[in-house]
């Protein structure tokens, strides 16, 4: 619809299709996990401490990078999380909120960890601490964060503190 207004054309009909197809195929080619990634869930699971993945993508989406990246070890069903899961996308708290409930987790005792400003408008909408991850978007953007960092093997530190 965004399309159709600014230019007065109508994407194809198959432009999701084609569009979502080409991302994937992208992500098998290019796609790495972020450096310390695997680290942090093997620590989070060896320590019993739940986590999840509570995304805006789909849940192709996620799966899709997950094998790209061969995190999906980590992921079964049980914890992944998207926004098609609830009624609202971030920046609303619901898929957070959602999320801490199937976790079986209050939202008081939850880290959020973010890279998006909507992300932390949502984790703090929905009364959890937001650990604003800043290699990609600048720090400033993340604002409402309790912590910032910028490399993920800080966060052992982070959450023994």
């Amino acid at each position: 619809d965004l399309v159709e207004e600014r230019t007065g054309q109508r994407l194809p009909d198959d432009f999701d299709a084609v569009f979502h197809a080409r991302v994937f195929a992208a992500f098998e080619r290019e796609l790495k996990p972020v450096a310390g990634a695997a680290d942090v869930l093997e620590a989070l699971a060896a320590e019993g401490v739940p986590y999840c993945v509570a995304s805006s993508g789909s849940h192709e989406r996620i799966r899709v990078g997950h094998r790209a990246t061969g995190l999906d070890r980590w992921f079964d069903d049980e914890r992944i999380f998207s926004s098609q899961d609830v009624g609202r996308g971030k920046p609303a708290p619901d898929l957070f909120l959602y999320a801490a409930e199937r976790m079986g987790v209050a939202p008081a005792r939850c880290v959020v960890v973010e890279d998006s400003p909507l992300g932390v408008q949502a984790a703090v909408a929905a009364g959890m601490d937001v650990y604003g991850f800043a290699s990609m978007t600048p720090a400033e953007k993340l604002t409402g964060v309790t912590r910032l960092f910028a490399d993920l093997r800080e966060l052992p530190e982070l959450w023994a503190g």
